[in-house]
């Protein structure tokens, strides 16, 4: 039995609902933290076990839930490290996934690297070339080297993971002065900081529409990250990935009937980056 877990909000469940399905073929369970008080309502999948966040009594959460309780994007990052240490208590072996990811094929062997190494990360893999799309080059050191959306982690990582929920107790904040982003940025120092953290190259583990310039075989995409920006890409009838994004939508409507694709959302987050891509644009220029 292989053990996942998530962080979700009631609105969100059915997402989660489509990630469960997505992994029982090997007889694994998907444990959601759910971060407010609505009861979850209709049928919850067999492989779905709903952890209420006063659940989670430890003083390092309910530090986190004080400081964040006014923003559950924020709040849902934070507590990352939290669930997995009380997870722990019970599995040997836990990956955390973000509620839009959804797996398309065999991915027992994340938890074969766990039996190797305490900690195993997806790189963003965003275009890295100096020549051509430099902003993306930049990005990689802007918004971190890895995406938090996955972590695998087992019980020799407590000491890193503990590490991480005191970073995100001290700050949660996109601030590309000051090298932070969120609870992601963090992540770039664990390679430094602990041992045995495998960084997964697997180009199929986390493929996303910041990654997706290279065409992979279906049967080697193991999961994909739907986030707005992959949706927004992945629905173009042209886009390689096309296929995989009609596969995920279909199964996201058996949970949502009503579910539509949004496209990226304009936020002040969108705004800022606009913001820094003409700053970016003019000191080019003026070099």
């Amino acid at each position: 039995m292989y053990s996942f877990c998530t962080i979700s909000t009631h609105s969100h469940l059915f997402k989660c609902y489509a990630l469960a399905k997505s992994i029982e073929s090997y007889k694994s369970n998907l444990y959601i933290l759910l971060i407010d008080q609505k009861e979850p309502l209709g049928d919850i999948p067999k492989n779905v076990k709903i952890i209420p966040l006063n659940e989670l009594k430890d003083k390092k959460t309910l530090q986190l839930v004080r400081k964040y309780k006014t923003n559950k994007d924020k709040l849902r990052w934070a507590l990352k490290p939290q669930l997995l240490l009380s997870l722990l208590r019970k599995h040997s072996e836990v990956i955390y996934i973000d509620n839009d990811i959804y797996f398309f094929n065999d991915y027992r062997f994340l938890f074969q690297e766990l039996e190797s190494n305490d900690i195993i990360l997806t790189p963003h893999f965003y275009p890295s070339s100096p020549i051509t799309k430099q902003n993306w080059l930049e990005a990689n050191f802007r918004v971190g080297l890895y995406n938090a959306g996955f972590l695998g982690i087992n019980k020799s990582a407590k000491e890193a993971l503990e590490w991480w929920a005191d970073c995100c107790l001290y700050e949660m904040k996109k601030s590309y002065f000051r090298g932070l982003f969120d609870d992601q940025k963090y992540l770039d120092l664990f390679p430094i900081l602990f041992n045995r953290v495998k960084i997964l190259k697997h180009r199929g583990c986390n493929l996303a529409g910041w990654n997706d310039n290279i065409q992979l075989k279906q049967t080697e995409v193991i999961f994909i990250h739907f986030s707005p920006f992959t949706i927004s890409k992945f629905k173009n009838k042209t886009n390689y990935y096309h296929p995989l994004y009609l596969q995920y939508i279909k199964q996201l409507r058996t949970h949502n009937l009503n579910y539509k694709p949004k496209n990226k959302p304009i936020n002040l987050l969108f705004i800022q980056n606009g913001f820094y891509y003409l700053r970016w644009k003019l000191a080019r220029f003026l070099n």
